[in-house]
């Protein structure tokens, strides 16, 4: 089975370049070398994105690899395969990690569970319902991203492979 998605690097300093790829080509098995542009949202700093294919649980396992430097700002998306649904993680030094499983139509959708949680939160008092919800569905994450998103738009875009 066969999943694909999208590695954004948003910003990161030039030296960690080399480790970036080599953290990506760890988990894809494949030698990586990605076309690295400024990045106009952070001086100073570059950006990169590439379309890979693996298997699923990819990009889950590229977060994982890639949270090690905290001083990049990136986004790793996977396509819904057969048996697996879409996700997005999203990291950033401020905030951190954050997981979304994606529909079809690229919707965030938030869990049951999850969706109790927070009612019952905000039923205790310990949370205001709105904000749990703006949380759930990475509000933060994307307001921090957005201006490195715009910022790459019209950037070249590279294909991964995974070793088989």
């Amino acid at each position: 089975m066969s999943a694909r998605g999208v590695l954004y690097v948003h910003s990161a300093q030039p030296a960690l370049c080399p480790h970036i790829e080599w953290a990506v080509a760890g988990v894809l098995g494949v030698p990586v070398d990605l076309t690295w542009t400024p990045q106009p949202a952070a001086p100073g700093h570059v950006r990169a994105q590439a379309e890979w294919e693996g298997r699923p649980g990819t990009a889950a396992a590229i977060t994982s690899s890639l949270m090690g430097w905290q001083r990049i700002r990136f986004e790793v998306t996977e396509d819904a395969s057969p048996g697996c649904d879409g996700s997005r993680h999203a990291y950033t030094p401020s905030l951190g990690a954050f997981t979304a499983v994606i529909g079809a139509t690229g919707d965030v959708l938030v869990p049951e569970d999850r969706l109790r949680s927070a009612m019952l939160m905000a039923r205790q008092g310990r949370v205001v319902l709105e904000e749990e919800l703006d949380r759930l569905l990475g509000k933060q994450w994307d307001e921090e991203l957005e201006s490195f998103r715009y910022a790459g738009e019209g950037a070249p875009v590279r294909w991964l492979h995974a070793a088989v």
